[in-house]
């Protein structure tokens, strides 16, 4: 109780924050495994993502818990860090399963569903009193239908407020073999995250024009994969056929997103007949839909320009706030912006994130 009259005290000073990037992880293995049945609870081996691995370290070297476990994977500490610092009043947590590169759908949904319960067990249960932690319902969106199921298993659970994947898949998001995971989003109010993670590995193509060599060519193309689902979510219909389904996109980049929309929306000019359901050009279809998150934001020399692509593309309405913690490449709330108009700062940091996830 002390604890959370202390983070109730914290909150009230300073600006308010909504983290909508926040990477819990089990201490370990045999933590996941412990919510698996058999024939997949001794097959699992936690694998990770497989290749382009960061070089040097892929997370904070300050972020190792003093008591022992890996980065991000003690409560307390994450609390100690990260929300007390800065007066987080939310952190949207975004777990690492790794199960969208399997070729094997039903050991991909075991997977899947015993990250939810090691999520709703532990972050999200013994070690949320005070309710600042909200979880992300993982998701094998191999099998859609299971994935669906995956989704009204836990709709009801009052921390879990998104469902997520990797941006890593067979084909763009918006072709029709994944509706069953719409419908469900939608049927809950659920929005649908994407995070970048397993492109081109496993079972999954590679949205660059073949392999990249390095992990900084991997690392600074995230954004293509994101580029390529948006525009099919836009011209396949998706938000037509489901009008209260929302997306966002998580560590995808920010700056593409008028270049590109400025292009869709004069490609509509001329090939609309093509792509009849779509009402309304692309671009006014993102206020209604999407919502993207700020890491990593490209940051120009010259801070004139970041707020002017900022202004383009709307941010004051559809940026959200990220640190990406606790990983190498982490935001600081005092650092990621330059000074910004104080109501766009408020919409961007806390605002958009309590409207969108009705928190």
């Amino acid at each position: 109780m002390e604890q959370v009259e202390e983070m109730k005290a914290t909150r009230s000073t300073g600006r308010a924050i909504i983290d909508c990037d926040v990477h819990p992880y089990p201490k370990s293995v045999d933590e996941i495994r412990s919510y698996m049945q058999e024939p997949w609870k001794s097959r699992y081996r936690g694998s990770g993502r497989g290749f382009f691995d960061n070089p040097v370290h892929g997370m904070r070297l300050d972020a190792t818990p003093p008591n022992g476990g890996g980065a991000g994977t003690d409560p307390d500490f994450v609390r100690e860090q990260l929300l007390k610092p800065f007066g987080h009043e939310y952190a949207v947590l975004m777990p690492r399963a790794f199960c969208n590169l399997l070729p094997d759908p039903d050991y991909a949904t075991a997977i899947a569903a015993a990250y939810n319960e090691w999520l709703a067990d532990t972050w999200l249960g013994k070690h949320n009193a005070d309710g600042v932690f909200k979880g992300s319902i993982t998701i094998a969106h191999q099998d859609p239908h299971a994935a669906a199921r995956e989704i009204e298993r836990w709709a009801g659970h009052p921390h879990f407020v998104q469902v997520m994947t990797d941006s890593g898949a067979r084909a763009p998001f918006g072709q029709r073999q994944y509706y069953p995971i719409y419908e469900a989003c939608e049927k809950h109010g659920l929005p649908f995250a994407i995070h970048p993670g397993t492109d081109g590995m496993g079972i999954n193509v590679q949205p660059s024009p073949g392999y990249p060599t390095h992990y900084i060519e991997w690392h600074t193309c995230l954004s293509l994969a994101f580029q390529a689902h948006l525009v099919s979510f836009l011209t396949e219909g998706v938000f037509e056929r489901f009008p209260g389904f929302k997306i966002v996109l998580v560590e995808g980049g920010v700056s593409w997103l008028p270049g590109l929309m400025w292009r869709l929306d004069q490609e509509y000019k001329a090939l609309r007949y093509e792509v009849p359901w779509m009402t309304k050009r692309p671009s006014e279809y993102l206020r209604d839909h999407v919502r993207i998150s700020s890491q990593p934001l490209e940051r120009p020399d010259d801070d004139g320009h970041l707020l002017q692509m900022l202004t383009m593309m709307d941010a004051e309405h559809i940026l959200m706030f990220a640190s990406d913690y606790p990983h190498w490449d982490f935001d600081s709330p005092k650092h990621a912006f330059p000074k910004l108009p104080d109501a766009m700062a408020r919409r961007i940091f806390y605002e958009n994130a309590k409207e969108f996830y009705k928190l």
